[in-house]
């Protein structure tokens, strides 16, 4: 092996890591912006669970305790 081949197979080398970095970064802002709507959905959720609880609460009193018109 010469020096110029070995110099091809290191600049090949670092042009492979040097896209391997920029892929990563890449990958990672879009993992970053996911967490980050992932988390609004958890607290909408939360919400929404909270107002689904509290009407539930509400209409308790409203409906009789009886066998459903099928039965």
């Amino acid at each position: 092996m010469d020096g110029q081949e070995s110099a091809e197979r290191l600049t090949a080398l670092e042009m492979k890591a040097a896209y391997l970095e920029d892929f990563l970064n890449q990958l990672q802002e879009v993992v970053v912006a996911q967490e980050k709507s992932l988390e609004a959905l958890r607290r909408e959720n939360k919400l929404l669970v909270s107002k689904l609880r509290d009407v539930s609460e509400l209409l308790e009193g409203d409906i009789p305790n009886r066998k459903p018109p099928h039965y």
